[in-house]
């Protein structure tokens, strides 16, 4: 159960994408369980058959559950052909069934953090014909090529945002480790856990474009 926020404290939301692993997943569980955090896990569609239980879990606790493509293998930038974009959306969505949350949670393969085309013309225009939300971000620390510098990383990114949503990869162990101390550097600096994304990190809502969408995130 997640914890009301402090209203005096500043809003943070944590995501995880890539997964689910096997492993990974459910240590991630453990601790935000501990901590009393929900927050939301993007799916890579392919991985989905081999760690299925930890996604089931996860959607048992109250965390969302939100689509990252079927093979997260191209960003849309370098891809953009109508087949390849559709499966990669729907796919996913497909294989995800009854776990899906009812808004239809969508966050593009940015590419090291890239936002510069993160979507493309066809994809915005499928998602929004489908009803999905899509999600981006704002603070990528870069959990998955630097297993212990990452939470200094993410600690200076966030210093300085309203609202940071941050993104971690529940795909390796030894990144997370670190997972349960950085929680709670957080929560020592004041940082109030919240599972709603801010809004300036939504570039489609329910179908419809948001700000976000026409500020360049869309490379035609």
């Amino acid at each position: 159960m997640q914890m009301e926020p402090d209203p005096a404290m500043r809003r943070i939301t944590l995501s995880f994408d890539n997964g689910p692993h096997p492993e990974v997943t459910p240590f991630v569980l453990d601790i935000l369980a501990r901590h009393g955090i929900a927050t939301t896990f993007f799916i890579v569609g392919d991985k989905l058959a081999g760690a299925r239980a930890a996604s089931e879990r996860a959607h048992a606790e109250g965390h969302w559950i939100g689509n990252h493509t079927w093979s997260h293998s191209q960003p849309f930038r370098e891809r953009g052909d109508v087949d390849f974009v559709h499966s990669e959306i729907d796919r996913t969505q497909a294989a995800l069934g009854t776990l899906a949350h009812p808004d239809k949670f969508f966050r593009p393969f940015g590419g090291q953090g890239r936002l510069d085309g993160a979507l493309n013309g066809c994809a915005a225009e499928h998602l929004q014909k489908g009803g999905f939300t899509c999600v981006l971000w704002n603070a990528v620390p870069g959990d998955w090529k630097d297993h212990d510098g990452w939470p200094d990383v993410a600690l200076s990114q966030i210093q300085n945002l309203d609202w940071p949503l941050l993104v971690l990869h529940d795909i390796n162990l030894a990144a997370m480790r670190h997972l349960d101390r950085f929680v709670g550097t957080l929560r020592d600096r004041d940082f109030a856990f919240e599972q709603a994304f801010p809004p300036s990190c939504l570039a489609i809502e329910r179908g419809s474009p948001a700000v976000v969408l026409r500020d360049g995130v869309v490379a035609n």
